[in-house]
């Protein structure tokens, strides 16, 4: 079972909290890319049919499709040791169990073992104190480019792509400049954390070893008045799928906002092709600066909000009752541009009215998305503070079962 794809939400029962404190996306970041999180002993590991079933004292993160490490397997029937190692959990019978596929021998297996929530395997180069630190992806076959993070600003952070870096503060290259980011020195751009009023935001990252994506709620609060206030974007970092025959070692993507807070809903999203806020670092030729780019998708119109878009009419289709789905990509310009760059693992949807479905509810994958599962994500182009309605918002699918490349 592939593993590359991970899913991460704060539905998880010990995830990092998302709130508007200095450093909270930070050490959400840590946990989700370089570390993973909640390390749980297991009191045992059985194997029956094909089906291991973990079992644990207490609470744990894992849920379906999230990716766990098991290590410390050291007995059982042959083949134990490959029992550790990185795992898909397939159900959560209780909350204290789950299970994953296996094609290792029925029995129990033994040792001191642990699970914990995996991570993207990405890597941490640089950093400064709790609020400020800079990632890349560990895989050499990536662009290695850096996304600096400054988490100082509380209720969003602000973030930047670098070429290079030899420091936190030190580098080249930044996407977007600081004349493309209102002539802040360091360039770059926002991402929403969490509202004053409204804390710890909900989220939800996926993504594998080369790009992940962030979808926050900053008004919710559980509890509060603003507890239906599920809206968000997804906006990412990382490499896209290059189309350029030569390969293209610049095809990796920032998608920032304007300014902070949630007056900016579709600026570097890839769930609209509205604004040209996803930056890349060089144009596809290699040559020049920072490169603004939109994310439209290949069927529907470019600028509205997936499933807010009236191309194929309304969900459920009038016809067949189906969802239609489409690829997006990155280009120059809205129309009328050859794509740059497929957006690995976002499925658009280019028909309307799907604001008033389950934030977060998954779907089955159909014709060449055959046995995937397809995560469901509420974004909108009027802003997180309000209650979603088919009329104001729309959702953007995220394949959570891959592999995207």
């Amino acid at each position: 079972m592939d593993t590359s794809v991970k899913l991460y939400t704060s539905d998880m029962a010990n995830a990092p909290a998302l709130t508007n404190a200095n450093g909270s996306l930070i050490a959400l970041l840590d946990a989700v890319l370089k570390d993973g999180f909640d390390v749980k002993s297991i009191t045992s590991l059985t194997v029956a049919a094909g089906v291991a079933t973990l079992a644990w004292t207490g609470s744990h993160s894992a849920i379906p499709h999230a990716v766990i490490v098991v290590a410390g397997v050291t007995g059982g029937p042959e083949g134990f040791a490959d029992m550790n190692g990185e795992q898909k959990v397939q159900t959560k019978p209780s909350a204290s169990s789950c299970t994953f596929l296996t094609s290792l021998p029925d029995g129990a297996y033994t040792g001191t073992i642990t699970i914990k929530i995996a991570p993207l395997g990405w890597e941490k180069p640089f950093s400064s104190g709790a609020d400020k630190a800079a990632y890349r992806s560990a895989d050499l076959e990536s662009t290695r480019m850096f996304l600096r993070v400054d988490d100082s600003y509380g209720t969003s952070a602000r973030l930047v792509g670098m070429e290079t870096m030899t420091d936190i503060d030190t580098g080249t290259g930044r996407f977007p400049t600081s004349a493309q980011a209102a002539s802040f020195a360091e360039g770059g751009g926002w991402w929403p954390k969490a509202e004053a009023g409204a804390q710890p935001a909900p989220w939800v990252i996926v993504g594998d070893g080369r790009i992940f994506f962030y979808h926050a709620s900053p008004y919710v609060s559980n509890g509060s008045a603003y507890n239906g206030y599920i809206i968000g974007n997804l906006r990412g970092f990382g490499d896209l799928i290059a189309l350029r025959p030569g390969g293209d070692p610049y095809a990796c993507m920032l998608g920032v906002q304007q300014g902070p807070g949630g007056s900016y809903p579709t600026y570097g999203t890839v769930d609209a092709g509205s604004s040209n806020m996803n930056f890349l670092p060089r144009d596809w030729t290699g040559v020049g600066s920072s490169h603004p780019n939109y994310c439209v998708p290949y069927t529907g119109s470019p600028n509205p909000v997936s499933g807010m878009d009236n191309t194929l009419g309304a969900f459920p289709s009038r016809i067949d009752g189906s969802l239609r789905l489409s690829r997006r990509f990155m280009s120059q310009y809205p129309l009328g541009d050859a794509p740059r760059a497929d957006v690995p693992g976002v499925l658009s949807i280019p028909q309307s009215g799907l604001g008033g479905l389950e934030h977060k509810g998954l779907f089955d994958g159909t014709e060449d998305l055959a046995g995937r599962k397809l995560l469901g994500l509420i974004v909108s182009s009027g802003g997180p503070g309000q209650l979603p309605t088919p009329g104001n918002a729309g959702m953007i699918l995220l394949d959570v079962t891959g592999p995207w490349r």
